[in-house]
């Protein structure tokens, strides 16, 4: 329900199939859901990197970067957590309509609300990726030290540790970065692209 009153909704002439027609190839949301440390922006750059080099249009909505502008406003509370995912579930849509393949890197920890990033879009226009790392691999990276510092207490309501992360029922893509090397998790991204026709993707003999 918005606040603003007095508004329209102002059609664009272009339509986003047109605009996926000229770009020749589907927009649709990878959305990389998983916890702090299992290689969801890793994986999540490393296929748009792939997605470039075949002239697919593409960008990566990361987790960090979105709460240095639009989302600087907003805690790690459950309802700041809510309305994060909710505004770029918003502009997600936004790249969809623009014919882009949109990539978001989210630990996005409550199933309700990546649903309803998935209801706000067409039905075959989200494919929620589950980055599946175990928790004590996770830990073991710790790179921020985000773990360390929650486990003394300095970080409260850290998902995983006093925080619940709720892991997807039926993800369209399930990874392990602790059972595979990252070319082939963008290998498994990038074959699940082309085999449900999102994509068409040049062989090593048409380079």
């Amino acid at each position: 329900m918005t606040k603003s009153e007095n508004i329209t909704w102002h059609h664009s002439q272009v339509s986003k199939e047109q605009r996926q027609e000229l770009n020749h190839h589907k927009s649709v949301v990878l959305w990389f859901t998983g916890l702090s440390g299992s290689g969801k922006s890793t994986i999540a750059n490393a296929v748009e990197k792939a997605l470039f080099d075949q002239q697919i249009g593409s960008y990566v909505l990361d987790g960090d970067n979105m709460r240095f502008g639009l989302n600087s406003n907003l805690g790690f509370s459950a309802e700041d957590r809510e309305e994060n995912i909710r505004r770029i579930g918003e502009v997600a849509k936004l790249f969809v309509d623009a014919g882009v393949i949109t990539l978001t890197a989210f630990i996005s920890p409550y199933r309700a609300d990546r649903d309803k990033v998935r209801e706000n879009l067409e039905a075959d226009e989200f494919i929620e990726v589950f980055v599946d790392t175990p928790l004590e691999v996770c830990e073991q990276r710790d790179v921020k030290q985000l773990y360390a510092k929650a486990r003394r207490g300095e970080i409260k309501g850290f998902t995983g540790i006093d925080a619940p992360y709720e892991a997807p029922l039926n993800p369209e893509i399930t990874i392990d970065t602790s059972k595979q090397p990252l070319a082939d998790s963008v290998k498994q991204v990038l074959t699940y692209l082309a085999d449900h026709n999102y994509v068409s993707l040049a062989t090593a003999d048409e380079n």
